[in-house]
């Protein structure tokens, strides 16, 4: 499943704490969802940060790609 696009809902409800509900084994997926968890920083930044990391190990996070759709 391709990443959705940057402009999909998907991010800013990641960035809003549905990034902790997808279930990884990955440790970097992980430490990523507890600092974005911790962030202050704005929704629209965060949103930014995760759609990078998810562009970047997309070939690694399949199943997570497949779970970011549906939250």
């Amino acid at each position: 499943m391709p990443i959705p696009s940057h402009t999909h809902p998907c991010w800013s409800r990641a960035a809003s704490g549905g990034l902790a509900r997808i279930q990884t084994t990955n440790l970097a997926m992980q430490l990523l969802a507890k600092r974005i968890e911790r962030s202050t920083d704005p929704v629209s930044q965060k949103a930014g940060e995760i759609l990078a990391f998810f562009t970047k190990w997309e070939r690694i996070l399949a199943s997570e790609v497949d779970q970011i759709s549906r939250i």
